[in-house]
């Protein structure tokens, strides 16, 4: 299963070819192995082993691609949109990644390379921040640039995510740091009324929760609003045997149904089965689920990554268990 990396961890595997050439390689050395597929190639003059980087999530090998630029970097380029977003760990879900998005001042006359997007904007010195020891904006700067510059589907994961990394602290929500967090990225849309994006933006911050724990919970409740559903309760708790809890995702009131999306790492991820084995998981599974049934005489819906990409087919799953929109 991949693995989800940051810059400490990238960092020691991402090498130059002047690093290779003063640790014994050669020129020819480098190019047998990028030719034999020992050696992956993530810009000019850097590399990383083949191994390491196919174990990586999308993010993590535009992470790597993020890092290889900075190194080369010169000037006042700022990472952003994209770029900042895997640099302060938000998920960028389906989005194209080739190229690393850089936001330089109105008056530069650095232009885009073949791996580098760059942006031309004013940034206001709140607006830039270090992270691990790279220029980016901050979040608040990155999510207004992801909501207007996105598709809806990456647009709403990654905002879920900034605001969830905003206001959890550890089992609790800070209410007050999340309405701060909603206003000042509300303030910053209407001060930028007429801006490219900016219908987009309110509708997805309008949408976003950080309640939502996965990317797919996310663009699963942007699809069924799509559908024509009522905006669903999340994290729904139903009363569980001996004085515990269970918590479904979605409740979809209008409808009397409830919708559990499963993340495939539920099952394949060790960490996440906490030492249970897949055929326990499941078991464990259809208990909740039949109690669940049982107490809110709802129906339950489960769904994954293949049904939530588009609204046809979330509405697909969710009619063969009967459940179709109000209207």
């Amino acid at each position: 299963m991949p693995r989800r990396v940051d810059v400490s961890d990238l960092s020691p595997l991402l090498r130059s070819r002047q690093d290779l050439l003063a640790h014994d390689w050669t020129e020819r050395a480098i190019e047998r192995a990028v030719r034999e597929g020992r050696l992956r190639p993530i810009r000019r003059g850097w590399y990383m082993a083949t191994d390491d980087w196919s174990g990586l999530w999308p993010e993590g090998a535009h992470l790597a691609h993020v890092l290889a630029v900075a190194r080369d970097s010169r000037g006042g380029a700022v990472m952003s949109h994209l770029s900042a977003a895997v640099l302060w760990g938000l998920p960028v879900y389906r989005a194209p990644l080739q190229r690393v998005h850089m936001t330089v001042p109105p008056a530069s006359r650095i232009s885009s390379g073949p791996d580098v997007w760059r942006h031309t904007a004013p940034l206001a010195a709140g607006d830039v921040v270090m992270r691990h020891g790279i220029r980016c904006t901050s979040l608040e700067r990155t999510v207004f640039d992801v909501v207007r510059t996105t598709r809806s589907e990456t647009a709403v994961a990654c905002a879920d995510a900034a605001e969830r990394a905003m206001t959890l602290r550890g089992r609790e929500w800070d209410l007050d740091e999340k309405e701060s967090w909603r206003r000042a990225l509300a303030d910053r849309v209407d001060a930028a009324t007429g801006a490219r994006g900016i219908r987009q933006a309110r509708r997805i911050l309008a949408l976003a929760d950080g309640r939502a724990q996965l990317p797919g919970e996310s663009v699963s409740r942007l699809q069924l609003v799509r559908l024509g559903f009522a905006v669903p309760d999340l994290q729904v708790r139903v009363p569980g045997p001996d004085g515990t809890d269970y918590f479904v995702d979605f409740a979809l009131r209008d409808v009397r149904a409830l919708g559990e999306f499963d993340g495939e790492g539920k099952y394949t991820d060790e960490a996440l089965r906490r030492g249970m084995s897949a055929e326990e998981v499941l078991l464990a599974e259809k208990r909740r689920e039949d109690w669940i049934r049982g107490v809110t005489q709802w129906r339950l819906v489960r769904w994954g990554d293949e049904h939530c990409a588009t609204p046809a087919k979330l509405a697909a799953r969710l009619r063969s268990f009967g459940v179709v929109p109000p209207r």
